[in-house]
């Protein structure tokens, strides 16, 4: 029902009354009052009423009131809030640069225990107070690589309608065992051919189940609603850590903000961070797949950054690098942090104690990327220690145990030893070179934008002239500003619900 095409020209409008009241009724008869963006991204502070409500609720629950932890904000139990959003500061002995490397960790957030499931609130709130989804009649359609579609499920599900999740086969066993609780059919589990980088197979999927009217396809790739939510949430959560981070330190300057492209809705706090800091943007990539470095292709296991495509989201022409990291990094990477082996020997090494050491179990595969990356850039600017890298780790290691058993067998067969560990901890992160590391000039800038009109013009049927109007800077500064016009909808949503 949904297409790219129409991702781009909807507004905060309602488009259909009828549709919009039974979205209301729904609302209504499950006691849902909906955050708006402001809320979530600590603008507004969030109501005493649902403040209170959060304390008997536990964060894995398909509960109403957990959509109002959907933000960075949640405490290391997901049932507390913080006023500075959970980071870590890696140290220089782990790293081997001067700069500092801060990660946000997406583990805190609900019932998915990764920050996806904030663009995935977006899409469908935003399609729900204007008219274009009725929980009565349609499936929402969950097209990812793992997190989004476990954060569309958790949202459709606690707005009581069917979300059907759409993802590559080979994904992590411990995503499908999470569908799998989850969904109310097993058929709501669409397996797609391949792994990591067959994200055409989602799309081609996604045409097929378009042919039903009520299937409406919430494409993380092509939806601006996952743009403008991370502007203003996720890009506002950076600006309170860095804030903390440079209290009392008239130098610290925040120099870089690094992530993996996947859908390209987490680079968008990127944007934020340049308009407010003059922060340079590095997006992240597999080099095994190394689609924007060099407009190359191939298979990878760094799983949840999507790729052999530019998404219709990214706003390429303000990207300044581009950084690949090998999947053989980030196996090991999870092998060292995540074995009794590994963690032990970093404890031994570092001299981290037990509270660090269960912080860095926060960090997923992807997360290892950008932290590489993070370090790639740093040695390639030698940033000084002023100079503050800034990046997020998406999930967590819980969703990659047999991850880290698979690549133990590959590269360990004879079992991970100490020595293993002190190898990988050297080439991996403190000796890590700054190869594949390209700066963007205009041409590069251009090259990469034109890349992705073979996926969005040719294959998906994006106008051209909606397709070319991204190059403006002035097109993303109007998809982020329509916060404030998509709140008004949620409060006049809500006034209308009747619960406030």
């Amino acid at each position: 029902m949904a297409s790219p095409g129409e991702a781009l020209l909807d507004g905060a409008t309602v488009a259909d009354a009828r549709i919009r009241r039974a979205a209301v009724e729904r609302a209504r008869s499950r006691g849902i009052v909906l955050p708006s963006f402001a809320e979530l991204s600590g603008e507004k502070p969030l109501p005493t009423r649902a403040l209170n409500h959060l304390r008997d609720v536990d964060p894995d629950a398909p509960d109403p009131a957990n959509l109002w932890r959907v933000n960075w904000f949640n405490d290391s139990s997901r049932s507390g809030r913080m006023e500075v959003p959970s980071h870590i500061v890696l140290p220089e002995a782990l790293t081997g640069v001067k700069a500092p490397i801060v990660v946000l960790l997406g583990s805190r957030f609900p019932m998915i225990g990764a920050h996806k499931v904030l663009p995935a609130y977006a899409g469908l709130v935003t399609q729900l107070v204007s008219g274009r989804f009725d929980p009565d009649r349609h499936r929402a359609v969950w097209p990812s690589t793992g997190n989004y579609c476990r954060g569309g499920v958790a949202i459709s599900r606690i707005l009581g309608c069917a979300g059907v999740a759409v993802l590559p086969e080979g994904m992590s066993r411990e995503r499908y065992e999470w569908l799998e609780r989850w969904v109310s059919d097993p058929s709501h589990i669409i397996r797609t051919v391949g792994t990591e980088s067959n994200v055409k197979e989602i799309y081609d999927k996604c045409a097929e189940l378009a042919e039903s009217e009520e299937n409406v396809i919430l494409n993380q790739f092509s939806a601006f609603s996952n743009y403008m939510a991370h502007y203003i949430c996720t890009g506002a959560a950076f600006e309170r850590v860095f804030a903390h981070l440079a209290e009392g330190r008239k130098q610290a300057r925040l120099a870089a903000f690094v992530s993996a492209t996947g859908s390209a809705g987490t680079i968008a706090a990127g944007d934020r961070l340049k308009a407010t800091h003059d922060t340079r943007i590095a997006a992240v990539e597999a080099l095994e797949c190394p689609t924007l470095l060099e407009n190359g292709y191939g298979e990878h296991n760094i799983q949840g950054i999507g790729d052999k495509h530019v998404p219709l989201i990214h706003n390429v022409m303000n990207l300044d690098f581009v950084v690949a990291v090998s999947d053989r990094v980030t196996d090991q990477l999870n092998l060292l942090f995540n074995s009794p082996v590994g963690a032990a020997r970093l404890g031994e090494r570092l001299g981290l104690d037990a509270s660090a050491m269960a912080d860095l179990a926060e960090i997923g595969i992807s997360g290892f990327a950008n932290i590489v990356a993070a370090i790639k850039l740093a040695r390639r600017m030698d940033y000084g220690p002023d100079e503050m890298v800034m990046t997020v780790a998406t999930d967590s290691a819980r969703l990659y145990r047999t991850e880290m058993a698979a690549a133990e067998k590959k590269f360990f067969p004879r079992g991970f030893s100490k020595a293993d560990a002190d190898s990988v901890l050297a080439s991996c992160l403190t000796d890590v070179s700054d190869q594949h590391v390209l700066e963007l000039d205009q041409r590069e800038r251009r090259r990469i934008f034109n890349l992705g009109y073979y996926t969005w013009v040719e294959q998906q049927g994006v106008a051209l002239e909606d397709f070319d109007r991204r190059r403006d800077q002035g097109f993303w500064r109007q998809i982020a500003d329509a916060s404030r016009d998509w709140d008004a909808l949620i409060e006049e949503f809500n006034a209308d619900v009747g619960l406030v």
